[in-house]
């Protein structure tokens, strides 16, 4: 989860951003080759959650994955221009997109 600046103009270019070809093909190309098979970005107001499907097998580390992000101009570029627009959350601000726990699942219910 990670919510936006709460101004109109901000949230309407970061979503402009993420219309189809809106991101650039080299950050496109990036997270599919970490084995991402499916990735959304929900919004409601200024609040955005992430959910992203992965196959593990071809998933690389933490370690791996904030190396291979550092040394790729592209995706440093557009986290750059992402965090213009993004607020980090009150309880982790040093941390932009802050992963959620799930606590229910209608198909594990009796």
């Amino acid at each position: 989860m990670v919510d936006l600046v709460d101004e109109p103009d901000s949230i309407a270019r970061y979503r402009e951003w993420h219309k189809p070809g809106g991101p650039p093909q080299a950050v496109s190309d990036a997270i599919r080759a970490d084995g991402v098979t499916d990735l959304q970005i929900w919004m409601i107001g200024d609040r955005m959650v992430m959910i992203m499907e992965q196959d593990i097998a071809l998933a690389p580390d933490g370690a791996t994955k904030r190396a291979q992000d550092a040394a790729n101009p592209d995706v440093q570029a557009w986290d750059a221009l992402m965090r213009t627009f993004q607020r980090p959350l009150p309880f982790a601000p040093n941390v932009t997109w802050v992963e959620m726990e799930r606590i229910y699942a209608l198909d594990e219910q009796p």
